[in-house]
């Protein structure tokens, strides 16, 4: 049977969106001064302001109760007390461990990780200030300037998100690579103008038999060893992994190998040993103010009651959005070219945690879940797809994202950049009527005719939801508070879809058919009857354009 209390709730914010359906968004600021303070959440210097989403304070006490008939404070009780609510995997999901700089323990099975978690910690720091200070060196005796992340998924896309987005406070004589494609060309393009002699590879598989991530490390492996001999494997790999058998056998010394957690999913695992290669890169004073963040935000989505908490807000929002609106994508615009990589680093956190068309007892989902997540940095969404937001044909609502001050940038441009940001999130909700159109050429001196003519190409809808998190300036504490809400964020949304947001099975049959198709696309001589047509036609296709 479906949860009738969750449905019902859906059911009463569908009922209240009817009723706030005459209203414009504008015209609520002007009936209430005090919106903006309303509709807006603070954590010390971060703030999320949510006033341009059509809301009241109906809204909100109908999204708290939406909350409330899905069990959230129950089901965030049991995140944080390690109950194993990755239910098919049978685990617990208890990354916040691996950032609580609280003292408390944290259990797993009724036992501290806290230990083995600070004593991985430690083993990172000492390993990445040694290669830093240039006290671990190559085979060759020279110090590393060339540091090569190679995995995939969330063993690539946090720590590179997170290395591009605090390059400021990166070492200036380590530069650092990461490599995840199993195209070649990933892996051919980044090394070429490197120092083989002078490069440290950390290859990061749980298994160690990822199998895009293990074939670009036997590249890696066969390069070091045609250029500085097959004993310089060892001086030249680290691993993050948990198979120390498979590590052994690849050449790298068990001293140099890294460990982390079952209870530590691929996408929340850049607060772990997966980190290795940023924390190398800023430091692991840096990396401490990072997880710093993350335990910032943790604290707050573990007591703060849910209208004054700003992921359990961003969840319901999203959910009101999706369920109750229809809305099927979700954007999210940094206004910080630093942050190019977070979108790419949201579309794997949500969509694979959340893209679920089953409830955790296995049977359909009851509504409509994970939206379609995308993005680029502003300015240059403006550009491109911003068109689409403003007039196209369905609404998409918006997360911006602005410090207020430049970290290592000109002041000038970021006022501008900022200038940019408020304008777009005003223009989304303004909009501009026909006649505000036809007004508007008018004073340009368009002839009456003409202004006609074109006025209806100009009329923005408005009414376009959007949530601002403004911050003081990008630096490693910040960015572990980002990274933190949106994954409470996702996680209060599984709650209310009753999914489990930390399984992945999704990406489980392509590998597998990869598997079986692969002996037949390497050897032109295979018989290809056991496949369907169209798949048998593209690896026949393949070997005629390929002689």
């Amino acid at each position: 049977m479906p949860n009738e209390k969750v449905r019902a709730a859906f059911q009463a914010l569908a009922r209240r969106r009817e009723e706030l359906a005459p209203i414009r968004v504008a015209d609520m600021f002007v009936d209430d001064p005090r919106r903006f303070e309303r509709f807006s959440i603070r954590l010390d210097d971060l703030l999320f302001d949510f006033s341009k989403h059509k809301l009241d304070a109906g809204s909100i006490g109908l999204l708290i109760d939406l909350a409330r008939a899905a069990g959230f404070d129950a089901a965030r009780e049991a995140l944080f007390s390690g109950q194993k609510i990755n239910n098919t995997e049978n685990r617990a999901a208890l990354h916040m461990a691996l950032r609580n700089l609280s003292g408390r323990p944290m259990l797993v099975e009724g036992r501290d990780v806290m230990p083995g978690v600070k004593a991985e910690r430690d083993k990172v720091a000492a390993f990445a200030t040694a290669v830093r200070e240039g006290r671990i060196r190559g085979a060759s005796g020279q110090a590393f300037s060339d540091i090569v992340n190679i995995g995939i998924g969330g063993s690539d896309l946090g720590p590179a998100m997170a290395a591009r987005a605090l390059s400021p406070y990166a070492a200036p004589h380590i530069r650092t690579h990461f490599v995840s494609n199993v195209d070649g060309a990933d892996i051919a393009d980044t090394v070429k103008p490197l120092d083989l002699a002078r490069t440290l590879f950390i290859v990061s598989s749980k298994t160690f038999t990822t199998q895009e991530t293990m074939a670009n490390a036997a590249t890696a492996r066969a390069l070091v060893a045609r250029a500085l001999g097959e004993g310089a494997i060892a001086d030249h790999f680290a691993a993050v992994s948990t198979k120390l058998d498979k590590v052994a056998a690849f050449g790298i010394r068990p001293d140099r190998v890294f460990g982390f957690w079952d209870w530590v999913g691929g996408r929340y695992s850049m607060w772990s040993a997966i980190g290795l290669a940023l924390v190398i890169a800023i430091g692991p004073d840096n990396f401490e103010d990072f997880l710093r963040g993350g335990h910032d935000v943790d604290e707050h989505f573990r007591t703060a009651p849910v209208e004054r908490n700003i992921p359990a807000m961003m969840g319901l929002l999203g959910a009101l959005r999706r369920n109750v609106y229809g809305d099927s994508a979700h954007a999210v615009i940094p206004y910080d070219q630093r942050l190019a990589r977070f979108p790419a680093y949201l579309q794997q956190l949500d969509m694979e945690s959340n893209g679920k068309g089953v409830r955790r007892d296995g049977r359909p989902a009851q509504f409509s879940t994970g939206p379609i997540v995308f993005g680029e940095p502003g300015t240059n969404g403006q550009h491109a797809f911003f068109q689409l937001l403003h007039q196209g044909t369905d609404v998409t609502p918006v997360d911006f994202l602005i410090a207020a001050t430049p970290t290592a940038a000109d002041a000038g441009h970021h006022a501008l950049l900022f200038a940019n940001c408020v304008a777009q999130s005003e223009a989304l909700m303004r909009g501009r009527t026909r006649g505000e159109a036809e007004a508007a050429l008018l004073a340009q001196g368009v002839g009456a005719e003409e202004a006609a003519a074109l006025a209806p190409h100009k009329v923005f809808s408005g009414d376009r939801p959007s949530s601002t998190l403004l911050y003081r300036k990008l630096d490693p504490r910040t960015l572990g508070r980002l990274v933190a809400l949106y994954e409470h964020k996702v996680f209060t949304q599984s709650v209310l879809w009753d999914i489990n947001p930390f399984d992945q099975w999704g990406v489980e049959l392509g590998k597998e058919l990869c598997t079986r198709l692969a002996p037949a696309v390497l050897d032109d001589a295979a018989p290809l009857g056991s496949f369907d047509g169209s798949t048998a036609g593209l690896i026949a296709a393949r070997r005629i354009l390929s002689r």
